[in-house]
């Protein structure tokens, strides 16, 4: 019984540490858990130790065990939730300027970078833009920016 119950102990410490690497929101955490629990119940069985001993046991294991896979998902979810800071993805939103524009097309530099632009697709309307004007990036498409002019208060520091 006790060779069982270390298996399900390294099993369960496996299961938790992947947890912590992966982001499973608990899938894989809670299973090990319950093994770990259970491990350290078979383990201190095995071992000779009365029932008051193998429940103390068991209720330690299980706590760290939830505390840490608690703290992960925790951690886990605030992260997703982050905003998008690099690639393609990170430049919606972001301020730039006009360098060169002529009618619906032009060149807009944004973050230092130099970027072909068009007048935001969805747009009816696109609005005349000249250089220097202040642009927001709406959406990216390959290597083209979709823009629009940026109002006061997205220039507002």
């Amino acid at each position: 019984m006790t060779a069982i119950g270390l298996a399900l102990l390294l099993i369960g410490a496996v299961l938790v540490l992947a947890e912590a690497h992966v982001p499973t929101l608990g899938m894989l955490g809670g299973p090990g858990v319950i093994a770990m629990t259970v491990g350290t119940a078979l383990a201190v069985t095995g071992l000779g130790g009365g029932l008051v001993v193998v429940l103390v046991a068991a209720v330690l294991v299980a706590a760290a065990g939830v505390g840490g896979i608690g703290l992960s998902i925790q951690k886990g979810t605030a992260v997703s939730r982050r905003r998008v800071s690099t690639g393609a993805e990170g430049l919606v939103g972001r301020v730039g300027v006009v360098r060169r524009w002529t009618d619906t097309a032009g060149k807009v530099e944004v973050d230092g970078a130099l970027w072909k632009a068009r007048a935001d697709w969805l747009n009816e309307q696109p609005a005349l833009l000249q250089a220097g004007d202040s642009i927001v990036v709406e959406r990216v498409r390959g290597l083209t920016l979709a823009v629009r002019p940026a109002e006061e208060w997205e220039l507002a520091p």
